[in-house]
């Protein structure tokens, strides 16, 4: 794996951190999210562990599922990689 390969995959597991809280402090739950995006469990479980990266379209949803601004969540994710980088 390159570096960059690397640096965007923790960017890709620290956005899913960042839905995994917004979720926690919302009370809600990765079934709920699955049927909200119309995916399977299984692969709400792999967006959320940062297994594999959302795509744009499930950015989108989520956000909107959420009642969150994405460019908030995506923020605050850079804002983590960016202290990581510190």
């Amino acid at each position: 794996m390159t570096d960059h390969a690397a640096v965007a995959q923790t960017a890709a597991q620290r956005f899913a951190g960042e839905v995994r809280a917004e979720m926690a402090r919302q009370k809600r739950t990765a079934g709920e999210m699955a049927r909200a995006l119309g995916i399977t469990a299984h692969t709400a479980g792999r967006r959320l562990s940062g297994a594999v990266p959302f795509n744009i379209s499930d950015v989108a949803a989520v956000g909107e599922w959420l009642g969150v601004d994405v460019t908030d969540l995506m923020r605050r994710a850079e804002a983590k990689t960016q202290a990581v980088a510190s």
